[in-house]
């Protein structure tokens, strides 16, 4: 059974977010808030928590995950970023968007699109997934907290610790979040696309 732990959504205590970390340091599944909606997640390179995240939301091979990255120099890591795709992902972060952009060599093919070899990157603006990422020095891996034949995702802590909690190994508890995806933003074209209008203004992207 894991654990329901409370932070402070908007000044979370080091000493439980070092908690946080050791568990992922430790091959552990977390249930975290983000600006957008609560996210399920591990470690990047994690392989065996990554298929438990799978097992837990019913998800099926070809579904795709998101990195969660702390700064635009973490991105360019992980992703191929031209200098438009630059100008325009420093004007929108952080916030609820993810990113499409072609994968470097530093992620697993497991994380790629099987076809185009992309990957979908959005860097949070709430505070608990921030100091998460500063604590673990590397990208989370993460997915929309849904649970198989729900129409949305769960947003309340509590109700998700009684969905999942035998199932992960810590839930945070930061109050609710929303039930509105990210927008996100193919760049790999020559111009934006947006793929999915969520939270975010992408109005002057549909304008282009």
């Amino acid at each position: 059974m894991g654990e329901l732990l409370e932070i402070h959504p908007k000044d979370p205590q080091p000493r439980r977010i070092g908690m946080v970390i050791d568990v992922l340091r430790q091959g552990g599944v977390v249930v975290f808030p983000t600006d957008s909606i609560y996210a399920i997640g591990c470690r990047l390179g994690d392989k065996a928590a990554m298929e438990r995240i799978r097992r837990v939301r019913g998800l099926q091979r070809k579904h795709l995950f998101t990195m969660v990255c702390r700064d635009l120099s973490e991105i360019a890591t992980y992703a191929r970023v031209d200098n438009q795709s630059y100008r325009l992902i420093r004007s929108m972060t952080p916030g609820p968007f993810t990113f499409i952009l072609p994968a470097t060599k530093q992620v697993p093919k497991r994380l790629q699109h099987p076809r185009r070899r992309t990957v979908g990157i959005r860097l949070p603006t709430h505070p608990v997934p921030r100091a998460m990422l500063e604590g673990l020095d590397e990208p989370l891996l993460s997915s929309t907290m849904q649970l198989a034949g729900d129409a949305v995702p769960l947003t309340e802590p509590y109700e998700i610790f009684e969905r999942v909690g035998a199932d992960v190994d810590l839930v945070i508890d930061a109050g609710s979040c929303g039930i509105e995806p990210t927008s996100v933003i193919d760049l790999v074209g020559q111009a934006p696309e947006v793929l999915r209008q969520g939270m975010g203004d992408v109005g002057h992207l549909l304008r282009v």
